[in-house]
């Protein structure tokens, strides 16, 4: 199932096998079987990657929810087990030098420590921490903040995302304003509301519904959408970012339940601030 959920939010079987760590021709083997015991293609592909079919699209949503389900089982049997564990979601580009200083310096305080890492998509700001998923959560404002401490760590200038032979792609500067005849993309319904309103520039927009950065980024490229994303992320040449006059930065925070007193967890924050200092 994990192997599933990566080929189906990265839409691409190489990019997918980069993300578990492994080679591409074990990935491909073991979706061929799912889909011999599925009796149905879960795929369809094409030389520049895959998107899913009917059947990929009802199964993604149940193989979401049995990965929570494990990941909860989990943390209680750790627990009971009396081993040390902390579990962390993830939000966002893992390749920033923050999270990489982050990782190596709380690796180093807890080397005894299994530390579990949740990657989620951009449904859920949280990461899975309300629903009891992640012990502590690194991700990026805003969102509803009841019952939850965030502690800043960094803000970042956002751009808007475009194709790029899009007119406004060779524009140095660009203000909300000139995007509001555009197709943007959005997130799903029941989606965070004060998540969803930052990146749909404070509005309700028209546009396909995703849920990855990569669905983000195809959208762009197919079908001329655009969206918002923090400025310094690599991009495919297809695409380019024009910086947003009038957009406040986001901010890169780290986030856990109110009154959590893990020694774990408080050292995550000492250690996240530390690492995200300039």
């Amino acid at each position: 199932m994990r192997y599933f959920v990566a080929v189906a939010e990265e839409l691409h079987f190489g990019r997918a096998a980069t993300r578990l760590h492994m080679s591409q021709p074990p990935l491909s083997r073991a979706i061929k079987q799912l889909e011999a015991e599925v009796g149905a293609l879960l795929f369809a592909r094409s030389p520049t990657g895959v998107t899913l079919t009917s059947v990929g699209t009802v199964l993604l949503d149940e193989a979401r929810a049995l990965l929570d389900h494990a990941d909860r089982v989990r943390v209680r049997v750790s627990a009971a087990a009396g081993v040390a564990t902390i579990t962390v979601g993830i939000l966002g580009d893992g390749t920033d030098p923050g999270v990489s200083r982050l990782a190596a310096a709380y690796h180093r305080r807890h080397p005894g420590t299994d530390i579990r890492i949740r990657d989620t998509d951009l449904t859920d700001p949280t990461c899975g921490l309300r629903a009891g998923l992640v012990d502590i959560a690194l991700t990026r404002a805003p969102f509803d903040e009841t019952a939850l401490t965030v502690r800043g760590l960094r803000a970042d200038p956002v751009g808007v995302v475009l194709r790029a032979d899009d007119p406004l792609a060779h524009r140095d500067r660009l203000r909300l304003a000139e995007l509001s005849d555009r197709r943007w993309f959005r997130f799903p319904p029941g989606t965070d509301p004060h998540w969803q309103s930052y990146w749909n520039g404070g509005r309700l927009r028209e546009g396909p519904v995703v849920r990855t950065v990569q669905e983000c980024l195809h959208a762009v490229l197919w079908n001329g959408t655009i969206g918002l994303a923090p400025l310094g992320h690599d991009l495919p040449a297809e695409l380019a970012v024009v910086p947003l006059a009038d957009m406040a930065p986001s901010r890169v925070v780290v986030v856990w339940n109110d009154g959590d007193t893990n020694p774990l967890i408080r050292s995550f924050v000492e250690t996240a601030t530390a690492a995200y200092r300039p």
